[in-house]
């Protein structure tokens, strides 16, 4: 089986395409990354002489390269990590957000359809959803993004239901809980609250830091990802979860105690 994945050099993205070479060894990886600030090729360092892993350098927003690389390549699936992903700098620069997470998006589901391509997965997230005070989201909760960068991942996972009605795409979403672990861009709260504590700094925990997340390791997030692309329905979405659920003031306690920092 032949994957295209998008974002490889990312930090989710890169975990993906670590876990298929490692499990699958008949599978090949295609792995194309417009190379943003986000897209480091350390991630995958360990793998780039592999002669089952190739590698672009192309932007999914470039509707015109998107469909050289997917018409040459002919995947059996595209799993679509990339993505403008941080909601701060979805309120100062609205505009890339946009561009890569829709259009980008966009270009996608149209190759799919133009070369005929088994299977897509869009991976998205629980952000969509908005917040609520009790309880937890479903499939069938109503989109209510609060952020640029969440109206965004609508958006697409919008377009990716109109494919799969219209035209009979076959396309899958996933909505996920928030993904930490190694290699993580130190933007994320985790590895920020590390980095700042290794600097010397304070930790800023804005509000009462009683905010709830969910949380689920990158190679979980992985395994699901595997077996959804692999049993999951087209045009149905799936959301990703672990159950452990923690708040930000006790993730950085966590940290703290572990760094023996006060």
């Amino acid at each position: 089986m032949k994957i295209l994945l998008t974002g490889g050099l990312g930090f989710m993205g890169s975990h993906m395409v670590r876990y298929l070479l490692k499990m699958y060894p008949n599978y090949e990886v295609v792995n194309v990354d417009a190379m943003t600030y986000a897209g480091n090729p350390a991630n995958v360092a360990d793998v780039s002489d592999d002669p089952r892993y190739t590698f672009y350098k192309a932007d999914i927003a470039d509707c015109e390269a998107m469909f050289e690389i997917i018409g040459n390549e002919m995947p059996d699936v595209i799993l679509n990590y990339a993505a403008e992903t941080h909601v701060d700098r979805s309120i100062l620069d609205p505009d890339s957000f946009l561009m890569t997470d829709i259009m980008g998006t966009h270009n996608l589901l149209k190759a799919v359809r133009h070369f005929d391509i088994p299977r897509m997965v869009q991976i998205s997230t629980d952000e969509v959803y908005g917040s609520v005070e009790v309880g937890e989201f479903f499939e069938s909760s109503p989109f209510m993004p609060n952020s640029p960068y969440s109206a965004s991942k609508a958006g697409a996972d919008h377009l990716c239901r109109a494919y799969a009605k219209s035209y009979g795409t076959p396309v899958i979403v996933t909505h996920s809980a928030n993904v930490y672990g190694p290699n993580q861009h130190p933007e994320k709260v985790i590895p920020l609250f590390i980095t700042n504590l290794l600097e010397g700094r304070k930790l800023t925990i804005h509000g009462s830091g009683l905010q709830v997340r969910e949380w689920i390791h990158a190679e979980d997030h992985a395994r699901a990802v595997d077996a959804i692309f692999h049993g999951g329905i087209p045009g149905d979405a799936y959301n990703i979860g672990s159950g452990k659920r923690k708040n930000i003031l006790q993730i950085a306690e966590a940290i703290l105690r572990l760094m023996n920092e006060d």
